[in-house]
């Protein structure tokens, strides 16, 4: 049973003083009533639970079983997994905002579409926990990121339910037009949906879909999240055209018409229901001062429309099923809906880390907090050079806040571009930049890096345009997963020539190469990658130094094996050595920081002095830098046996970096035993 009171508040959603005294009323009103009070006020609607035995969520366990609901329900369900999210991340941290704006949507879709049969497609997958949850994985989601649990993306292995795998943006479209014209092709009667977000859109291979989509009669419903922020707001000519649209007062008013009379006539009339239509695409270009994108591309556009509406969204979905063809639905969302520090935080609270659920207050681990994280060593690193050189500028793709140039973006915005999410973009910009005297200092995820390889040959090293590429997050980045961790880097760019590839192993030598990078006589593609997580020093800010380009430097002598390593790596590897050493086991250990130039003279001392060697390396071991090491060894015909630490030929899933790591086998423990292996050889 469920009891809906209307009533109005001045105009505050939350929990202001006036709610609170009415909501105590309420509460003496209905002592034992059992279910859920709904109370609506100014537009909005705040729900009581007044018997969890009530509790609808907890009897679904898959779509099919949310099907057999009345839609009056879905309002209870939908405040259920709002707040079962809550519940969960607020201790088990992940991506926050975007799934909780998407509660009322996700419902909808499962409600409305055949789920397994019907295909849903989560761009980016950041929103896609509530469709996890309602899919089976409820009790399952405890583990959600962690080692060995399911995934905080979409995932095919993991469910029939997660149609495609998506944990990079604007893959969607592509991918859900794929399967539909397979459908067609088979002859399946399948709705196939692609829900992306505003932020995703600016990617070009969104543009790319909707294009090819356009030409075809594919049955396809893309759905437009609109929430106006991706991680950071976004940017951009598109996000000003979808701002017009929905702020357009005389679009909006003529758009509830045309929808009234679709509504009306539609139902005794196919024509009229045609005309209204018509007549909507015909005056969208009029009243908003320019021809509609989406129209243009022969998708039907509908919308916007409220995305937190959830019997509206019912309705409206039923009628697109209907529609033949490829059309798109525009939804207005707000991110973090539900939660007022998610919503006035949106940034911060896209994935927030643990935080107490009651005040939002972000519960931090302060044990280590004074030392900075090599994405704050990077950014004010850049901007210090910024100061000391106007030539330099920083691009972006959409993340200023992740890689840390929000400092460079307040103090020098003419010369810090965010691009949107289009790494392909802002690899030929910044050689565009380069081009023209100017420094650019291009930050780009290493797992992201990767989709604008073309760029990086054709329009960066081929011109030998000295483009910085500062590769954040490369090795194993922890509970993301497969889809962010960025260990191929190393391997794919040491192939490209011009390029120089460098890793530091600590903060200090992150200063340096930054530094070096931009000198004069450095005029080539340079790349320098840096892990995710906290560095070792406090005192990181020192005077710069240049460092010779295709050096590295001896970490410690020793005489029985030879340790090479390249990047963070080598920290562990240190520790690990110096600890032997007080069992009389003398290790040479050399910093490599370049895979190439690698440096040749360095390895020919190396396997001259050394029969046994090994190399340790965050990144992928099929044509890493051990590989590199091992080609030198056969191209000038050494005889030393080479182990190869690093990550296997396998994509590795999800967990802390400690655990996976040790998966790997190049945690403190996996590089203790490769030693002492090798020194069992040596004496015996």
């Amino acid at each position: 049973m469920i009891k809906i009171i209307t009533f109005k508040l001045s105009k505050n959603c939350y929990l202001n003083s006036e709610l609170k005294t009415k909501i105590r009323k309420l509460r003496i009103s209905y002592p034992k009533h059992k279910g859920i009070i709904i109370v609506i006020f100014a537009g909005c609607f705040f729900q009581l639970i007044m018997d969890k035995e009530e509790n609808l969520l907890s009897k679904i366990s898959t779509p099919e079983d949310l099907r057999k609901l009345e839609p009056s329900d879905l309002m209870q369900v939908s405040a259920e997994l709002r707040q079962f999210i809550i519940d969960e991340v607020c201790n088990n941290p992940g991506h926050f905002g975007a799934s909780l704006g998407v509660v009322e949507l996700t419902v909808a879709l499962h409600y409305v579409f055949n789920t397994p049969y019907d295909k849903i497609i989560w761009d980016v997958g950041h929103q896609a926990y509530g469709h996890k949850i309602l899919t089976g994985r409820r009790e399952q989601f405890s583990t959600n990121r962690k080692y060995r649990g399911i995934s905080g993306f979409p995932k095919m292995a993991e469910s029939e339910y997660d149609a495609f795998g998506t944990g990079h943006s604007s893959t969607s479209i592509s991918a859900a037009l794929g399967m539909a014209l397979a459908a067609q092709l088979q002859g399946e009667k399948r709705h196939v949906v692609a829900v992306i977000g505003d932020g995703a859109m600016t990617a070009g291979q969104a543009f790319e879909g909707l294009n090819n989509a356009g030409i075809g009669k594919s049955d396809l419903i893309v759905i437009l999240n609109d929430n106006n922020i991706a991680i950071d707001p976004n940017v951009g000519a598109l996000k000003e055209y979808l701002l017009d649209i929905t702020t357009s007062k005389t679009y909006n008013r003529f758009k509830d018409r045309i929808w009234k009379m679709l509504g009306v006539f539609g139902k005794h009339s196919p024509d009229a229901r045609t005309l209204a239509a018509q007549i909507e695409a015909g005056l969208k270009s009029t009243i908003l001062d320019r021809s509609n994108l989406f129209e243009g591309l022969n998708f039907r556009y509908f919308g916007p429309i409220d995305g937190h509406d959830i019997l509206h969204l019912i309705k409206v979905l039923e009628d697109l099923k209907r529609i033949p063809g490829p059309k798109l639905l525009h939804c207005l969302t707000v991110k973090g809906k539900g939660f007022k520090q998610a919503e006035e935080n949106q940034t911060t609270f896209h994935a927030p880390g643990k935080f107490d659920k009651e005040t939002g207050e972000i519960i931090e681990n302060t044990a280590d907090n004074k030392i900075p994280t090599w994405q704050e060593v990077f950014g004010y690193t850049v901007l210090e050079l910024a100061r000391m050189n106007d030539k330099i500028a920083a691009v972006t793709p959409a993340m200023p806040s992740g890689s840390y140039l929000l400092p460079m973006m307040h103090e020098f915005p003419s010369r810090t571009y965010d691009v949107g999410i289009a790494e392909q973009h802002a690899v030929t910009f910044s050689a565009g930049l380069a081009a023209q005297g100017i420094i650019p200092y291009c930050s780009i995820y290493s797992s992201f890096l990767q989709r604008a390889y073309d760029q990086i040959i054709h329009d960066v090293a081929l011109q030998n345009l000295p483009v910085i590429l500062c590769v954040d997050r490369g090795g194993l980045v922890g509970s993301d997963g497969a889809t962010h961790h960025g260990f191929f880097d190393i391997a794919f760019l040491r192939s490209i020539p011009n390029m120089v590839v460098s890793a530091p192993m600590d903060e200090i030598e992150l200063r340096n190469l930054l530094y070096t990078a931009q000198l004069k006589k450095n005029h080539s593609p340079f790349s320098i990658r840096y892990p995710r997580g906290r560095g070792q020093y406090i005192d990181w800010q020192r005077p710069f130094l240049e460092i010779e380009i295709g050096k590295g430097r001896i970490i410690s002598e020793g005489s029985d094996l030879a340790v090479l390593t390249i990047g963070q790596p080598g920290n562990t590897a240190a520790a690990v050595i110096k600890k032997l050493s007080a069992e009389k086991i003398s290790i040479a250990h050399y910093d490599m920081r370049f895979a190439s130039p690698i440096d040749r003279e360095l390895l020919h001392k190396v396997f001259t002095n050394f029969r046994y060697i090994i190399t340790i390396e965050d990144g992928i071991l099929s044509g890493g830098f051990g590989s590199a090491v091992v080609e030198f060894k056969s191209d000038n015909g050494y005889e030393a046996e080479v182990r190869r630490l690093g990550i296997p030929d396998y994509f590795v899933e999800h967990g802390t970096q400690d655990e996976l790591y040790r998966e790997c086998g190049y945690d403190a423990e996996g590089i203790e035993i490769a030693i002492r292996e090798m020194i069992v050889k040596i004496e015996g």
